[in-house]
Order: C-alpha cells, then sequence, then structure tokens
C-alpha cells in the first residue's frame, strides 16, 4: 500500500552546486533543519542526529550530479524512514523539493504540523544558502 504525500518546495537564488554541496552536508543540518535534531555526530563513517526522541541514524544517497539529496532516517526503535528530496537547476537560481510521506496512524493534524516543519526547515535552508542580500 502506497502512503500519502505532500511536495514541499523551496525557490532558492542560488546555483545547484552550492545548494546541493550546503544541504548534504550532515554537519549543517542543526542550522537549517533544527526539527530533526539539536546535534549531528559522525561516528565510524556513520552520521547520527540527537533528536528530541532519541539518538537516530542518517544517510543521505550517495554523492551524485542529479542533485538527489534523498535520506533514510533510522529511528532509535529500528524503523527506517525513506525521505524523497531533491535539488534542480530553476532558471539561475535552484528549487529543493521533498516528499513529505504520511507515516501510518499520523493524524491530519500531525501530518499538518509535519508539513508546516518541513516547510519552515526548507525556507531555513534557503536562507543559509542566500545569506544577507
Amino acid at each position: 500500500m502506497t502512503a500519502e504525500s505532500k511536495q514541499l518546495s523551496e525557490r532558492i537564488d542560488a546555483n545547484v552546486e552550492e545548494v546541493y554541496a550546503y544541504a548534504r552536508d550532515p554537519a549543517n543540518l542543526p542550522q537549517w533543519a533544527p526539527g530533526l535534531g539539536s546535534s549531528v555526530e559522525q561516528v565510524d563513517g556513520q552520521w547520527f542526529v540527537e533528536t528530541s526522541g532519541g539518538r537516530v541514524g542518517l544517510e543521505f544517497a550517495p554523492l551524485n550530479e542529479y542533485g538527489v539529496l534523498d535520506h533514510q532516517v533510522t529511528l532509535p526503535n529500528g524503523e527506517v524512514l525513506y525521505n524523497p528530496m531533491r535539488v534542480t537547476k530553476n532558471g539561475d537560481g535552484s528549487e529543493v523539493v521533498f516528499a513529505l510521506r504520511r507515516m501510518t496512524g499520523m493524524t491530519d493534524e500531525e501530518f499538518t504540523r509535519d508539513a508546516a516543519a518541513v516547510a519552515a526547515d526548507l525556507a531555513r535552508l534557503k536562507q543559509m544558502v542566500e545569506g544577507p542580500r
């Protein structure tokens, strides 16, 4: 069975390579995606994020020329969440698109809250990459 999903996007006034490099570096996550976690660390080549629900594993798609930023988050209970994400060229700048998937049992209110959190994270990504202009 497929899950309901919602596409969230943000246009960024920076080239694809710059946006991709910044967003795919897990060390930058606390600055643009604080909802995911407060701190990030790398242990033996694997990335971990400290969240309000405990320590989670984080793995991005391998470095690629297509702007694919898909990533898996492994929850403390072992459940793995797959998060499709991509940065593409849009005119002289870029667009980041995140496909938010509704988790089983999630209420409408929770799904709406998650969508707002992702939208806020993408807006912060825009601010961080564009910097003061």
